[in-house]
């Protein structure tokens, strides 16, 4: 039976999240069975997934974009087969349907669900994003969001722009650290606390906003203003995915148009830069 996320609400309403199952690893090692080679990968995401948008953040701040290409799916979920009621990541059925989302460009999949499909006939998982692809084994790499970026990090610095920038020790990397580690504590206490613009009304979580905490809120505009992140961040699809995607939530898939938050805004964070 095909699953996703709201399979993974417990019985009390508690949101329960199940390892990720596709766990290979790329090696710089040329003799190993996935090698770091240019044009060899391509990272499926979704804009509206924070930990697939990591992931895309660390392709793009290693410099990684002309060795590892990337596809976003459609962020409303939809049905993925007309067999059964699954809904999930489907791609656009054209590059013009919708700006950020493009068709699968190697298999021609209509959803992320036919490519978990193609990789394994036996696969009994979620179908979710980020989804690192082998273009010459026709498979999935990994759908670990934490190792995908920690092959980024290291593994691929023979063909990097930015071999040198390590973000598991760069004042960066400890910084995004700091923020997960929060905002994974905000998201158990408050069902999936993250972003103003969806749970203050989506999920109910408006005992206090983000920008309400000037610190953390300044922190998130520096982290957003960090050359290569901003483009991983398609606000549209994250509130189109969350209210659209949702229905015994929002039942009538209306998407408020605010409050429009300028993360590029001046913050205070450059008097701790010493």
């Amino acid at each position: 039976m095909a699953r996703s996320a709201l399979d993974e609400v417990s019985q009390s309403g508690a949101f329960v999240r199940t390892a990720s199952e596709f766990r290979n690893f790329i090696s710089r090692d040329p003799n190993s069975q996935f090698p770091a080679e240019a044009g060899r990968y391509h990272l499926y995401v979704s804009y509206a997934c924070p930990w697939a948008s990591r992931c895309l953040a660390y392709l793009n701040i290693k410099g990684l974009e002309k060795a590892i290409s990337f596809t976003s799916v459609k962020p409303i979920w939809e049905r993925t087969k007309e067999s059964d009621e699954h809904m999930g990541w489907v791609f656009p059925a054209s590059d013009k349907e919708l700006s950020g989302a493009e068709p699968d460009p190697l298999n021609g999949a209509k959803s992320i669900r036919e490519l978990y499909e193609i990789a394994s006939t036996k696969y009994s998982g979620k179908y979710t994003v980020p989804a690192l692809w082998d273009k010459k084994l026709g498979t999935i790499v990994s759908n670990e969001s934490s190792e995908i970026i920690r092959m980024f990090n290291t593994e691929f610095n023979g063909i990097a722009e930015n071999p040198a920038l390590d973000l598991s020790k760069s004042p960066y990397d400890e910084a995004v650290k700091q923020l997960y580690e929060a905002l994974d504590k905000c998201e158990e206490k408050l069902s999936k606390q993250r972003f103003d613009e969806v749970y203050v009304v989506h999920f109910k979580c408006n005992k206090k906003l983000l920008r309400e905490y000037p610190n953390l809120f300044n922190y998130t505009k520096d982290i957003f203003q960090v050359p290569g992140m901003s483009s991983t961040v398609q606000m549209d699809h994250i509130k189109r995915h969350y209210y659209g995607s949702h229905p015994s939530i929002n039942p009538f898939g209306i998407v408020p148009s605010g409050p429009n938050i300028d993360y590029s805004s001046p913050h205070d964070r450059n008097k701790f830069s010493a």
